[in-house]
């Protein structure tokens, strides 16, 4: 077993054949290859925070109106919670797996595979809508530069859209299968353009306030900042969940950790740092863009529904005049790098998989040249690129009730690794005031709301009316692909434990606990 410099060591919970010990262990990775700032820059990139709040910000004051900032306040606790937890999983184990490989020694296989599944299955979730975004926004950059509405029509069309969105996910997989030097050397520049477009936005929509030229203008008051304005809980769970999914992502700074520099600390520093940046960020464009323009109905309200689905696009223009192009630019860089730096997460969990044996030994495979897991990547791609196509051509409907499944799948594996970081410090939990707090209690209330929220939009998305209001038998459709891909999960797992029974005796990745 691999034990870290002045960590307290593990003990085996289960024995494994031979009396051996089977701990973590290394996969072949470029080790060292990513510092501080490239870690916090690709975690920044993967939340995609102009691509992500321009669609969730509108729905977000549907539901909870003025109380926004409340609920990203509310959102951002549960995400900074599990952020200690893993960053204190991440100081005695630092493994590309993470959840599927500290779930695996907490609590055993089983519950460490669906963990590991869980991340997957949400990540390329993800990377198909983000595709299909930055199609989009292509389209309608260039509509606005040219002058011609109908350029952005072009999306429309399935043949067009689905051909471009694979240009996109075949440029984005080149990237990330070389080595990491070169995902942070494209995500500097791409991150740093749509932060500065960002904060632009926010100061001058601030400066049209000050200034009487709001469309709507809205004092500032601490009672946005009040969860308990809401008016009900449904509404608060409903918010809630669209904020959670708003700051999805930044755990990609932990599944590097075998390539940072000082891979014990500095992902975990990284991910507190990226979590605490874009609630900042979050809460200055939430902020701005209600004192600018309210939380009504009218022509830029945001509580319009014909501007909801992409509120930046529809501001733009009458907070930055000739510079409004800069915002569709900042999306489509935003959905574009969150592209090529979500690949690394699902890509490094499959790795772990196969190194493991928990899946077949193929995506254990390390491109000798680069040190990035090549098959895996591969992979990824691939089954991004064919769902989108299929779901594309199926049903709009189902394609988008897909993507908001995916928030019961984020509150699934993070809450599963928030357990078991509870689980596995069991034994260290009154060692001192640190260990109580950021072993025991920090991750056990972070995984509770999020076990709370995870059952709470399973049972609401029964209600055919949940989501796009498409349903089958009955039952929503979100409801329905939530438990299809659950259950996907479950049913592969079954199948590998046929074909590949060693991981599961514990042969492989075995349970452990910490101690002095």
């Amino acid at each position: 077993m691999t034990h870290q410099p002045n960590q307290p060591p593990l003990t085996e919970a289960t024995s494994a054949v031979d009396g051996a010990e089977h701990g973590i262990s290394k996969k072949g990775l470029s080790a060292g290859s990513v510092g501080l700032i490239g870690a916090i820059v690709i975690g920044i990139s993967c939340i995609a925070p102009a691509y992500t709040l321009t669609a969730a910000l509108g729905p977000t004051v549907s539901e909870v109106g003025e109380q926004v900032p409340a609920i990203i306040l509310v959102g951002f606790i549960p995400m900074l919670l599990v952020a200690f937890g893993y960053r204190e999983l991440n100081k005695r184990m630092p493994d590309s797996g993470t959840s599927f490989t500290w779930a695996t020694r907490a609590f055993g296989p089983w519950i460490g595979w669906m963990a590991g599944w869980g991340l997957v299955a949400a990540t390329i979730l993800v990377l198909s809508n983000l595709a299909g975004i930055a199609v989009d926004f292509l389209f309608l950059l260039i509509s606005q530069a040219s002058g011609n509405p109908e350029i952005a029509d072009l999306a429309a069309n399935p043949f067009i859209n689905v051909g471009v969105c694979l240009l996109f996910v075949l440029g984005a997989t080149l990237v990330s299968y070389r080595d990491m030097q070169t995902t942070q050397k494209l995500q500097y520049w791409l991150v740093g353009f749509q932060v500065a477009v960002l904060v632009l936005f926010s100061v001058a929509a601030l400066v049209e306030v000050a200034n009487g030229n709001a469309f709507d203008a809205t004092p500032i008051e601490l009672g946005w900042f009040n969860p308990f304005a809401v008016d009900s809980f449904s509404a608060f769970a409903a918010g809630l969940s669209l904020s959670i999914f708003i700051f999805w992502g930044w755990d990609v700074t932990l599944t590097m950790n075998e390539e940072t520099k000082g891979s014990a600390k500095t992902p975990g520093r990284a991910a507190t740092i990226t979590v605490v940046t874009i609630v900042v960020l979050y809460l200055l464009i939430s902020v701005s863009l209600i004192a600018y323009a309210g939380v009504g109905d009218g022509e830029y309200g945001l509580g319009n529904p014909e501007i909801q689905d992409n509120v930046f696009f529809h501001l733009a223009g009458p907070i930055l005049g000739p510079l409004a192009v800069l915002v569709s630019l900042a999306v489509l860089t935003s959905s574009a790098s969150s592209l090529q730096s979500t690949f690394v997460s699902p890509a490094r969990t499959l790795l772990a998989m196969g190194h493991y044996g928990a899946l077949p030994e193929q995506f254990a495979k390390v491109s000798p040249r680069f040190f990035t897991p090549g098959y895996a990547t591969i992979v990824s791609a691939v089954v991004a690129s064919v769902f989108y196509a299929v779901m594309r051509f199926v049903s709009e409907n189902v394609l988008w009730d897909t993507i908001t499944a995916l928030g019961m799948m984020i509150c699934f594996y993070y809450g599963i690794t928030a357990f078991a970081c509870v689980w596995f410090f069991r034994k260290l939990w009154w060692r001192s005031v640190h260990d109580f707090f950021f072993t025991l209690l920090f991750p056990l209330v972070g995984g509770v709301i999020l076990a709370v929220l995870f059952f709470t939009t399973l049972i609401d998305s029964m209600d055919p009316e949940y989501g796009s209001g498409s349903h089958v038998f009955g039952l929503g459709l979100v409801f329905v692909l939530g438990m299809v891909v659950l259950l996907s999960g479950v049913a592969i797992m079954l199948w590998q434990w046929r074909t590949r029974p060693a991981f599961f005796r514990g042969q492989t990745l075995s349970r452990a606990v910490a101690e002095d």
